[in-house]
């Protein structure tokens, strides 16, 4: 199996199946009655626990002042995003069918960065992703009226 391959199944579709899941699994403890800053601790702490898996794993503790940096910007923004996800599920019965797509539509926030900032659209097919951005959204607004 090529590497390209691999790094899609390992980078793709595996975490699109295992995200799917979180949507599922934060939802059925929003019902079960959590907060959200209990959820956001109990989610740091099982990822700290992974985390330290995957350190003893790959055996590499590589770490920098800007990856430092860079990780509690995303850590900042992923947690602020998740914990509006908590909050719309809670406090005003926002359906997980519906959330998903819309949110997932970070998609496109993604690689409008990556195509300005970190210069990918030297070597992309702007047509595709062109159709793929006009399917992603099509998709978010037929879930939110669904």
């Amino acid at each position: 199996m090529s590497a390209r391959v691999i790094a899609i199944l390992l980078g793709g579709v595996l975490p699109a199946l295992l995200l799917g899941l979180t949507g599922v699994f934060q939802k059925l403890s929003t019902n079960a009655r959590i907060g959200t800053g209990p959820f956001l601790i109990g989610v740091g702490i099982t990822t700290a626990v992974v985390g330290g898996a995957f350190m003893l794993l790959e055996r590499d503790v590589t770490v920098g002042q800007k990856s430092v940096l860079y990780t509690i910007l995303f850590g900042l923004v992923w947690a602020t995003a998740i914990g509006c996800i908590a909050i719309a599920l809670r406090r005003f019965d926002g359906q997980i069918s519906q959330l998903v797509p819309l949110y997932n539509m970070n998609t496109l926030v993604a690689v409008l960065i990556g195509l300005v900032v970190l210069a990918e659209w030297r070597t992309v097919d702007p047509r595709k992703l062109a159709v793929a951005a006009v399917l992603i959204v099509a998709g978010g607004i037929l879930a939110a009226r669904a």
